[in-house]
């Protein structure tokens, strides 16, 4: 399995910080985010990476190199401007004659986590999916991608930052495992995950799943969420 992390955005919720440091790299317990998220990735076997980027680029890559020092391989996509989560997958895929050519899992770049890969990847498989979402519980559905799902766990309502929404307290967590084929549903340009394609999938009548994400994850996208990873990652074992 191979993995497409999104470190784009500039963290203007977490100014000063961000003005000189990209959000994924800020530190956590002395070292990088991005180099947490390398970590976790190796320990389930992951050893291929790509990463987009925007915001203070040469920060990422001087900081990660090419991957060699995690046991990881890392290429990169610049960004001059934005193209969206899922306009970004599209181009690596582009850039790189076929990343994708197999199952991959996707990572939102501000996540801290030490989630069960293997479970929500057994999940997938067992499903059939094109797509499946790891998700979380929320009480800021407005802040949210916000998902409804049978019983199954087939996804059957996805709604980007809804302003109403009586659906439940499920929400996308920012990780995803998908399936090459995923590739042909994005089309050129710019185009998001949440506010675009998930919706077309659904749509469509795709295989997209969801399954309750099993261990921890934090968006450290704010000042308060940003303190307290620093204090779970100096108590993680």
């Amino acid at each position: 399995m191979k993995a497409f992390i999104l470190a784009a955005g500039a963290g203007t919720r977490l100014r000063p910080l961000t003005d000189t440091c990209p959000k994924p790299m800020l530190p956590i317990a002395g070292r990088p985010l991005l180099a947490h998220t390398l970590g976790w990735l190796r320990r389930y076997g992951v050893r291929e990476a790509a990463l987009n980027l925007h915001h203070l680029p040469d920060v990422v890559r001087a900081g990660l190199g090419d991957g060699s020092r995690f046991e990881m391989n890392l290429c990169y996509s610049y960004e001059a401007e934005l193209l969206g989560t899922a306009g970004a997958a599209r181009r690596i895929q582009e850039l790189y004659r076929n990343f994708f050519d197999q199952t991959f899992v996707v990572i939102y770049g501000d996540l801290l986590l030490d989630l069960d890969l293997d479970d929500l990847l057994a999940f997938h498989r067992t499903r059939k999916s094109l797509m499946t979402l790891a998700l979380k519980r929320t009480d800021t559905p407005h802040s949210q991608g916000m998902i409804a799902v049978d019983t199954d766990g087939r996804v059957t309502e996805f709604v980007e930052k809804p302003q109403t929404w009586a659906g439940g307290d499920t929400a996308n967590a920012g990780v995803y495992i998908c399936e090459p084929a995923l590739l042909n549903a994005i089309p050129p340009g710019m185009s998001d995950f949440g506010h675009d394609i998930i919706p077309a999938l659904l749509r469509n009548g795709a295989a997209v799943f969801g399954k309750p994400l099993k261990g921890y994850l934090l968006d450290i996208g704010t000042p308060a969420a940003y303190e307290q990873a620093q204090i779970d990652a100096a108590q993680a074992p």
